[in-house]
């Protein structure tokens, strides 16, 4: 089986790690979690960077900052994964769903406007599958209307749009390090930001609320969100090859491009806006005159021993989330069509050029 990803774990991993051991700096109190931090601060120009377990807590811990109150509105892609919306909805806050672009797959930002009302106080942008979202026209809502913008750049490792960082255009952004990102400490997580104010609560909420100047004094409750030393060491031994990660990775995404030309499917593309895609996912939609959706094709690729994951399933038809949306009923065409007929194929950093030339092989016999 070819699988969807394999992680390069070829540089300064285990000598980083075997430093952890034998100086026995395993916990989170360790130097590799402030160098970390200060790498992720250093590549979005954020003041501020507190590294977390995973990257859903981060979100969690994100929101958990901002002065929100119940009932108050988040607009948000439909077309992301439910750790953006739970978080939105663990904050007391209601969610609210735009459409997706057809090209990007991103937020279409032109829709943005078109659902705010007086409850509206942040915009939630997620960055999908290697393209950055439109974020001269976020900013300028933004601004508009006195909101808020928290960034989630987990799919964006070291992309841009227009010359700023992703990760750099939030009031507070977060990013992943599960072990399919391009910077990955197998689960790991960073809340990013220029505010004091919200960093030196994130700092407290991520340690169970300990006050600063006492310690096991307690002022408000927070969790235990601590990234450890040994999740850090391996995120700076990532870090330090992220440009050959992004290279790798463009690599693969352009061979795929290249190999399928010609059959029913389309790709993101390469480049826009000024950016190049930067594949944290070979995804591909199938077209409409096909006879198959993404499943049955997933199912006919594992058969030939190609994995795949599907798309993800947009927010408003996610069964969970139905009690806590706004009730405005909005039209998603495009995250539906795309949930239903997308798909993403094998493009691990450590995966063989022969196995992608492979993969395209299984592919185009699948498609005819």
């Amino acid at each position: 089986m070819i699988p969807v990803t394999r992680v390069d774990l070829g540089g300064n991993e285990a000598r980083y790690l075997q430093e952890c051991i034998e100086t026995s700096w395993i916990s989170s109190e360790g130097p590799f979690v402030r160098r970390f931090e200060s790498d992720m601060a250093s590549l979005t120009g954020q003041k501020h960077a507190i590294a977390v377990a995973n990257g859903s807590v981060a979100l969690d811990l994100a929101l958990s900052i901002l002065d929100l109150r119940p009932g108050d509105e988040v607009i948000m892609p439909d077309f992301t994964i439910i750790s953006c919306a739970s978080a939105v909805v663990r904050a007391g806050c209601v969610p609210v769903f735009v459409d997706a672009e057809p090209g990007t797959w991103n937020m279409d930002t032109t829709r943005i406007e078109d659902v705010i009302t007086a409850r509206t106080r942040a915009i939630m942008v997620v960055h999908i599958y290697g393209l950055p979202t439109a974020m001269d026209k976020v900013r300028e809502i933004a601004d508009k209307y006195d909101l808020l913008i928290i960034e989630d750049a987990a799919e964006a490792h070291g992309q841009s749009f227009a010359g700023t960082p992703c990760g750099g255009f939030g009031d507070v952004s977060t990013f992943s390090f599960y072990a399919n990102k391009h910077v990955s400490c197998g689960e790991g997580g960073m809340v990013l930001t220029r505010s004091d104010i919200f960093a030196e609560r994130a700092v407290r909420m991520r340690n169970l609320g300990f006050d600063p100047q006492r310690r096991f004094f307690h002022d408000s409750l927070g969790w235990n969100y601590r990234m450890t030393n040994l999740q850090a060491a391996v995120g700076c031994a990532q870090f330090e090859r992220l440009d050959a990660t992004i290279a790798r990775k463009r690599q693969i995404g352009i061979m795929y491009r290249e190999q399928l030309t010609g059959l029913p499917l389309r790709f993101a593309p390469d480049h826009w806006n000024e950016s190049d895609n930067h594949y944290w996912v070979v995804g591909a939609v199938l077209d409409d005159s096909l006879g198959m959706d993404a499943l049955a094709l997933a199912t006919k690729l594992r058969e030939r021993g190609v994995d795949t994951r599907p798309f993800f399933w947009p927010m408003s038809e996610q069964p969970v989330l139905a009690p806590y949306i706004s009730g405005r009923e909005y039209e998603h065409p495009v995250a539906a069509g795309i949930a239903r007929r997308g798909l993403y194929f094998p493009a691990g950093t450590a995966i063989s050029n022969d196995e992608v030339q492979a993969a395209c092989t299984v592919i185009r016999n699948c498609l005819g």
